[in-house]
């Protein structure tokens, strides 16, 4: 099934006119360029078969932009106790736990903050957004994957007041 999807991929890249495609799920990443010398270009994400997951597709400037489709929660927001504090994505994007690959994560469940502590990174383009505490808690749950493509207003931290 996935050398299936995976054909199915390159045969949609081959048909697009699309210059470059870049796919992170996991341990599986995946780059094809038609361009050797490309520029920048806006990014775009496409509707790829359920068995791979577009992080970063580069277009011409006048393709048009497809919104990515939401990721799953980590932690199910049912099971979030009553009074806790959501933490939102400022906006679409990548969700980073830690400030670098192989770095620390900013916070853990049960790591206790303080309003305005860095809690994440949001990344769109080469552009990292800080996500902050807006109040002192503890951090209930993660409701993300690392890594994993997010939208504006996404629960990303469920916090606990203390």
């Amino acid at each position: 099934m996935f050398s299936d999807a995976l054909k199915q991929l390159l045969d949609e890249f081959s048909r697009s006119g699309v210059r470059e495609l870049h796919i992170r799920k996991a341990d599986f990443e995946l780059f094809l360029s038609t361009d050797s010398t490309s520029g920048r270009a806006r990014s775009v994400s496409l509707s790829v078969p359920a068995t791979l997951t577009p992080a970063v597709v580069a277009t011409p400037a006048n393709a048009p932009v497809v919104a990515p489709a939401p990721q799953p929660a980590v932690a199910a927001p049912s099971a979030l106790p009553a009074g806790a504090t959501i933490v939102p994505a400022p906006n679409l994007g990548t969700f980073y736990r830690a400030p670098k690959p192989g770095a620390a994560n900013y916070v853990e469940v049960g790591s206790k903050v303080a309003a305005g502590e860095e809690l994440c990174l949001i990344e769109v383009m080469k552009l990292f957004t800080a996500v902050r505490a807006d109040e002192s808690g503890t951090v209930h749950s993660v409701l993300v994957e690392d890594g994993a493509m997010v939208e504006g207003g996404q629960p990303l931290f469920a916090l606990l007041r203390d």
